[in-house]
């Protein structure tokens, strides 16, 4: 049945590209059985060439930035996703591959500058791209057959209920480790679902120590799995705020920083900060931090960002209660990544009573009701905490 999927989604890739098909490169792929994937491939890297090419018309950049223009910038995002979507849909089959590291890190870069419309800001200092036309771009993964983990309903144990789904702790007693899974409840509608699998989808486009990571999206049981972490922050806190000192609160605030200048980096907003969204994994010589919880996440351009969505997250700016959640923008993200940091630094949910004046400014100028007053960017943010 497995295969049946692999075989199904390989026929609709080579449609959808019918009217680019070419061999151009095709030689390059013959460690792959399947002759329609080796063209759906042979095709993806005839594409990355051709826009590449475009490009290096405008580079190298050197000090200055370049205008990508507004055609090929689209046609580039289009090939990028479905390179992304072929190799996430082939992971688990004999059809794995990886992208070649200097062509991931190329297109990681142009995800992180390309826009769909008006064309493109082309950043500084970067320079002309190797093409590829002897090298394959995308490279069959070496398999080992490894035992697959089963997750029966007798050893799944309740970790917490949202609203989309049901999260659950496991053992794998292959990786001898816990898994965490977080599967979707029956009575969504389908555009709860798409928002539910689109969680996931973000989430496993993300790859950062910050972000908590995903696994292997079942669409016939609407569930995935992620990585086991061991507490929340808001649990963390309380637990340890009498012995914790300013070094460690200040590598946790950090920390979290870090996530989130990653997280705008891929013009993605959270928009549910939160203690209890922010998970801590405890390892001998140091405790990290990872973000969960993307299913507010507000994306350019979706049709699956729900604007009417009620204000979520304990941290949120209360003035959305009368702006309107559809109106969230990085000024109400400022807004809760200075309270949460407040959280960190403190302890303390209870804004009054401030006694350290650093922190006290710190915080007045992070939730100030007048936005303008407020940290513009999270480099401010950043600045005036390292500060503290």
């Amino acid at each position: 049945m497995e295969q049946n999927f692999t075989n199904n989604f390989i026929e609709n890739q080579y449609r959808e590209l019918q009217e680019y098909l070419t061999e151009e490169f095709i030689n390059l792929y013959d460690s792959f059985s399947d002759e329609k994937l080796q063209l759906v491939l042979s095709t993806l890297h005839d594409r990355l060439i051709y826009y590449f090419k475009i490009m290096n018309d405008r580079l190298p950049t050197k000090d200055f930035e370049a205008h990508f223009w507004a055609d090929p910038s689209r046609q580039l995002i289009r090939v990028i996703d479905c390179i992304e979507t072929v190799q996430r849909k082939l992971c688990n089959s004999e059809y794995a591959f990886d992208i070649e590291p200097y062509y991931n890190n190329l297109i990681k870069r142009c995800s992180s500058f390309l826009e769909k419309s008006g064309g493109s800001t082309i950043p500084a200092h970067m320079e002309k791209i190797e093409l590829y036309y002897s090298i394959p771009v995308f490279r069959k993964r070496d398999r080992i057959e490894v035992k697959k983990s089963a997750v029966q309903l007798y050893n799944l144990k309740l970790l917490g209920e949202g609203s989309y789904a049901n999260v659950y702790v496991y053992k794998d007693e292959f990786y001898n480790k816990n898994f965490v899974l977080k599967r979707a409840k029956k009575d969504l509608t389908d555009k709860e679902i798409q928002r539910f699998k689109q969680e996931y989808d973000e989430m496993s486009r993300l790859a950062s120590p910050y972000v908590v990571e995903v696994y292997n999206y079942d669409d016939i049981r609407k569930e995935y799995i992620m990585e086991y972490m061991d507490t929340t922050l808001y649990t963390y806190i309380e637990k340890n705020n009498s012995i914790l000192d300013m070094p460690a609160r200040k590598s946790i605030g950090l920390q979290i920083l870090k996530a989130f200048s990653y997280i705008h980096s891929k013009s993605l907003l959270h928009r549910d900060i939160s203690p209890n969204n922010v998970l801590i994994k405890k390892y001998d010589d140091v405790v990290v931090i990872k973000v969960s919880d993307f299913g507010l996440v507000r994306i350019p351009n979706s049709d699956l960002t729900s604007l009417q969505t009620e204000v979520k997250g304990c941290f949120n700016d209360p003035s959305l209660q009368i702006e309107g959640f559809n109106n969230y923008s990085l000024v109400h993200e400022i807004y809760a990544l200075t309270r949460l940091l407040y959280f960190v630094m403190t302890g303390k949910t209870n804004l009054n009573n401030v006694k350290n004046n650093k922190l006290k400014c710190f915080l007045e100028k992070g939730t100030s009701t007048m936005k303008s007053s407020r940290f513009q960017s999270l480099e401010e943010l950043s600045k005036s905490f390292k500060e503290l």
